[in-house]
């Protein structure tokens, strides 16, 4: 997506292949859904700040050890629940995640850096009282990305048996966190309306067994405007 032009009744969606004329854009893009919103909403004041979540994994012969899901108390100043152990679908269990400041809003990899984008994060004034105000616990979470014996640690917190060969390289997600420009990390459900769209700009944990309330709620919205 290109653009998105507002006329009388309707609105223009530019590609970079076509045009689409609608009454109603509705918009779930995720880490880019700032930008998208910001295209009918002038002077957005949340911008999406991508964090990475790293996981681990339990080897086979000490799954036996998380029979359920297993959570820390989370810290109410944040919109992280911490690492924590959880028995896959599929079976397998994962630990994690953390929360890194990604330096590419699709950064997976540590490797991966966009200055542009990084120049972005940066620079919003929300971010910049965020770190102001917690460095230390950004430091901590940078830290624990590269020291496997830290993030090892963190969870012995939650069962103090595990060590730190128990574990084998997991993937990693990016969060798409909404800062606000007040320095607010928000911690609720955003969804923000205007004449022409329904922008879903924040879904923070439990974002995915959610999904289904919020589809119906941004559905409800849009039943709306018919």
């Amino acid at each position: 997506m290109i653009e998105i032009q507002k006329k009388p009744g309707e609105a223009i969606v530019i590609t970079q292949k076509s045009s689409y004329s609608t009454k109603l854009v509705i918009n779930c893009c995720g880490l880019y859904s700032d930008k998208v919103a910001a295209m009918t909403i002038p002077n957005l004041n949340v911008k999406i700040i991508p964090f990475r979540g790293e996981y681990f994994k339990l080897k086979k012969d000490k799954e036996y050890l998380v029979k359920n899901l297993i959570y820390p108390v989370p810290d109410p100043n944040f919109p992280f629940l911490g690492v924590h152990f959880t028995r896959m679908a599929k079976g397998g269990v994962e630990a994690g995640p953390n929360a890194v400041l990604a330096f590419k809003r699709e950064g997976y990899k540590k490797s991966d850096i966009n200055l542009s984008e990084l120049a972005e994060s940066l620079a919003w004034p929300g971010f910049r009282k965020v770190a102001a105000k917690y460095w230390r616990t950004g430091m901590g979470e940078m830290y624990r990305s590269f020291s496997k014996a830290a993030f090892t640690k963190a969870l012995q917190k939650l069962i103090p048996e595990i060590q730190e060969n128990d574990l084998v390289e997991g993937g990693a997600g990016v969060r798409a966190q909404a800062c606000d420009r007040t320095g607010g990390l928000v911690d609720d459900f955003l969804i923000l309306e205007d004449e022409f769209a329904i922008n879903v700009c924040n879904a923070p944990s439990p974002a995915a067994t959610s999904s289904l309330a919020i589809g119906e709620t941004v559905a409800a919205l849009a039943r709306k405007r018919f």
